[in-house]
């Protein structure tokens, strides 16, 4: 298991670890909780979709005008509606 440090209100700690201990259980138990809460809820709206790079039939490495080392440029190339000829 990870160790997370979050920064929280001292009197907001105080009150949830209070509440938790009346409830049977640990403030941490009740972080985790929450945590795979907020990730069942959001693998339910929508499932993770990750876009196929376009790759040149002619070199079988990424086309001209994706620069691999540039965030900016893999993501607009990613980018559903752009027109790979356009980065060129």
């Amino acid at each position: 298991m990870a160790n997370l440090t979050i920064s929280v209100d001292e009197n907001l700690v105080k009150q949830a670890r209070i509440k938790a201990i009346q409830e049977g259980t640990s403030l941490s138990a009740k972080v985790r909780e929450m945590l795979a809460a907020y990730v069942r809820q959001d693998a339910r709206s929508a499932a993770v979709v990750i876009p196929t790079l376009p790759v040149s039939k002619a070199t079988g490495g990424l086309m001209p005008g994706i620069d691999p080392s540039n965030n900016r440029s893999i993501q607009q190339a990613m980018d559903a509606d752009m027109d790979v000829n356009t980065l060129k």
